[in-house]
């Protein structure tokens, strides 16, 4: 392919534009015309050399130009290859999430909006895999000139866990000045960083205690937390609540899913975190004529727009400033560490 590509390099002897320009132009020219694509393979200095009758020094000051503008990257032992196709001014950004959610998209969609025209964002999903997370990172860590994480994995008995060493040392080859990390804080990230984070021992707690008044008037309250999941979430979110309810004396019990038939109680008081069970329960309320927010009640992790439509009473970060205050890190060119806000939204389910 980079033999192929050669023919795209025009260099004019009688013409008094320097060659080396006249290299990076038409490198320039053959991206614009869809010629080169992202991550394709172009000539070696030596074949341009030879081909086009130029000095190494003239090759290699081209090449010099087009990788201080980020237009290709050099990867030892291999050659050059394409690394920028959009040509414009604008930064170019990798958003990096673990799953394609509601919730995620609320983010990604706060964050292109608020960054407006400024930038190209490109959107990449690796399903809390971690073999995933770093294959990505380690293809496009040269490619763009900001990276937004969210660092959420999985481990084989498909529970939530950590970074663990690998991970963190492929998130440290990105300079940290290149680099926000979403949902979560990694605290041996240098503070040149951006960081915006859920705490989710204390969110939990601290959003349930707001709403004690309300939930006082439960006897008996059940997490909901899938402990085997495709998605895993958080254990912190379990280690707050056990937190909460043994501070308030609350007698609790922790299922992995709404169940058919579930076994309900006058003055349950569940919370769930999957829509699935969500909308499970909610049928099971309904079909046994239980009065919800009075008999039975119901709190949700995470708002959605349903959510609030439905009236259901919530506990949850708020997606749509986590993606703006992450894109005005980018616009202001300041990184710094921010606790996103986190709240109990109290409607007609409790």
């Amino acid at each position: 392919m980079a033999v192929e590509s050669i023919r795209y390099i025009k260099v004019d002897v009688d013409s008094r534009i320097p060659k080396y320009k006249q290299v990076v132009d038409s490198i320039f020219g053959a991206i614009r015309e869809g010629h080169l694509r992202m991550g394709e393979k172009i000539p070696s200095i030596n074949e341009v050399s030879e081909e086009c009758l130029l000095s190494r020094d003239t090759v290699e000051k081209a090449y010099s130009h087009l990788k201080e503008q980020k237009i290709i990257v050099s990867v030892k032992g291999k050659g050059y290859y394409v690394a920028k196709t959009d040509l414009s001014s604008k930064i170019n950004v990798l958003f990096l999430i673990n799953k394609l959610s509601t919730y995620k998209m609320r983010i990604f969609n706060s964050f292109v909006q608020t960054l407006g025209t400024n930038a190209n964002v490109d959107l990449d999903i690796y399903h809390c895999e971690p073999s995933i997370f770093i294959k990505v990172l380690h293809k496009k860590v040269n490619q763009y000139d900001q990276f937004v994480i969210m660092p959420h994995f999985k481990n084989e008995n498909l529970q939530h866990m950590g970074c663990t060493e690998e991970i963190l040392e492929v998130i440290g080859a990105i300079p940290q000045e290149k680099l926000i990390i979403m949902d979560r804080n990694i605290l041996s990230l240098s503070m040149k960083s951006g960081r915006i984070y859920q705490d989710f021992i204390d969110d939990i707690y601290a959003a349930l205690s707001k709403g004690l008044n309300k939930v006082k008037k439960y006897q008996k309250i059940i997490l909901v937390y899938p402990r085997e999941s495709v998605y895993p979430y958080p254990k912190g979110i379990v280690t707050g609540f056990k937190r909460f309810c043994i501070e308030h004396n609350f007698d609790y019990e922790i299922l992995d899913e709404i169940y058919e038939s579930m076994e309900l109680q006058l003055r349950d008081l569940f919370i769930t975190i999957e829509e699935s069970d969500l909308v499970n329960l909610v049928k099971q309320v309904r079909d046994r004529h239980f009065k919800l927010g009075d008999e039975i009640g119901i709190i949700s992790y995470n708002d959605t727009p349903l959510k609030e439509l439905l009236g259901i009473t919530v506990i949850s970060t708020d997606f749509k400033k986590m993606g703006a205050e992450a894109a005005h890190m980018l616009l202001n060119g300041k990184k710094s560490v921010v606790k996103n806000d986190f709240n109990f939204i109290d409607r007609n389910s409790v």
